[in-house]
């Protein structure tokens, strides 16, 4: 890391960051096409957990390659200075590389899904066979976790 003032070195604050954090996105690789979306998501265990459908280009992309990167931001706009050249941004970041499993397990898939739901506040929901069934659930096991932070 260039900036050593601003790396957060503490797993703990990292994995605070990850509580607070609205959302992640996650970027992935198709041979040298790069592709990112932003998802909601859950983190628990070092692992992050995100749902999606079972069909599309974000499944097909983990399918052919599990490597991913994910990235997660808490942002409270710019630090204004006299010169433009000068403004800063107050913010804390985390990125992390794993490696995206697709769960086919029904307890593990719901264990997922209520790990998502707690991260928005929710109660834990005791999802349907049927539910389970229609969802695909990924679990990225984080091999590295980097933070970044600026303002606070």
């Amino acid at each position: 890391m260039r900036r050593k003032d601003r790396e957060i070195t503490d797993r703990t604050e990292m994995e605070a960051l990850l509580a607070e954090a609205p959302v992640c996105r996650v970027a992935m690789a198709d041979g040298g096409e790069p592709y990112v979306v932003p998802l909601c998501f859950g983190y628990d265990n070092n692992a992050i957990y995100i749902h999606s459908a079972k069909e599309g280009k974000k499944i097909a992309m983990l399918t052919q390659n599990p490597r991913c990167c994910v990235e997660a931001d808490i942002c409270d706009g710019p630090i204004p200075n006299e010169s433009p050249c000068a403004w800063e941004f107050r913010y804390k970041s985390i990125i992390c590389t794993g490696t995206a499993h697709l769960l086919a397990d029904a307890r593990e898939k719901n264990m997922a899904l209520n790990c998502i739901l707690r991260h928005y506040g929710e109660k834990d929901h005791q999802f349907t066979e049927k539910e389970l069934e229609r969802v695909c659930v990924i679990k990225i096991v984080i091999g590295e976790m980097t933070g970044k932070k600026h303002g606070y």
